[in-house]
């Protein structure tokens, strides 16, 4: 059954008057993607002093934002029973070490057998709703072909509470992965601003045009011949923005077919990267929680590869 949820009401802080609506609502509610907030915009969910809103609004110091949220509808995705690998759990939250190949949320041409779809049978259907039917629980993501740790909530309370911490940077996400080459340097930061290609809507690029800012911390753990194994700690969390980062360096990932190059001399079938490690704060009892993952099979074969 549909329920309607409270409308969210606050005031414009000073240091956010005079910039755009949207934006105001990116600063003021972390917990709402940026498209899932562009679309309540879109479809009249937002006033502004009582008057319906448009993006490009620019409120003023003490303006009051009302949103009104869609009704939560049930979830219609079927709850499957798939093997997880659960690392943490407790009545708020889960962390889940993904295997190479696991898309995380049904999407055109990945109906079921998601992520989603074991978490939904794994809790009973106790998961987070902000962000709509389609991922429910699912605080950050990482793609089919990338391994490793991912944070899920079981409820709203949990997601909000994440979701800001990752808003703040201070969740810690860090990655293994084998890249092309050697790096100039052996540790720095890429800061380039990420957004998507106007000449392959599919694809990722460093861009100064309909971007959004994206830094990566790494360093060089071995080099190989030709390869180098490296650590990257995400500052944020755009979409393929290791694989972009990389490749932009002139190192992409080895086996990404997609920014790198398409012929894979590696064998891998996709890219190795890991999320290695996650630390954040626990939303209820406030204690820092940290989870490692070992490398998984195909990377560490890899690596031996290397090494022979």
């Amino acid at each position: 059954m549909a329920q309607m949820p409270a409308p969210i009401l606050f005031a414009v802080a000073p240091a956010l008057a005079g910039e755009r609506l949207d934006r105001v609502l990116q600063a003021m509610l972390p917990q709402f993607s940026r498209s899932h907030l562009q679309k309540l915009l879109e479809q009249g969910c937002v006033a502004l002093d009582g008057r319906p809103a448009e993006k490009n609004s620019k409120p003023r110091a003490g303006s009051i934002v009302r949103v009104t949220l869609p009704e939560v509808r049930e979830i219609a995705l079927p709850a499957q029973e798939i093997p997880l690998d659960v690392r943490y759990e407790d009545g708020d939250l889960l962390v889940v070490n993904k295997p190479r190949g696991m898309v995380v949320h049904p999407a055109a041409g990945n109906p079921d057998g998601t992520l989603v779809n074991a978490l939904l049978y794994h809790c009973q259907g106790s998961l987070s709703g902000i962000n709509g039917e389609l991922r429910p629980g699912i605080v950050h993501r990482i793609d089919k072909d990338t391994s490793g740790l991912l944070l899920v909530a079981k409820n709203d309370f949990a997601h909000t509470a994440l979701a800001a911490q990752i808003k703040a940077h201070s969740l810690l996400r860090e990655y293994r992965a084998v890249v092309i080459g050697h790096l100039k340097e052996q540790s720095g930061s890429v800061d380039a601003p990420i957004g998507r290609s106007t000449a392959n809507r599919k694809r990722m690029c460093v861009t100064p045009q309909h971007s959004r800012s994206a830094v990566t911390h790494y360093s060089v753990l071995h080099s190989y011949r030709g390869y180098d194994f490296v650590s990257l700690r995400l500052e944020t969390g755009r979409t393929h923005q290791i694989r972009v980062h990389m490749a932009h360096l002139g190192h992409p990932v080895a086996g990404d077919a997609v920014y790198g190059s398409r012929k894979d001399e590696t064998g891998l079938g996709g890219q190795c990267l890991h999320a290695a490690l996650l630390g954040f704060v626990h939303p209820r009892s406030g204690e820092q929680i940290t989870i490692e993952s070992e490398l998984p099979d195909y990377f560490a074969q890899f690596l031996s590869k290397l090494k022979d």
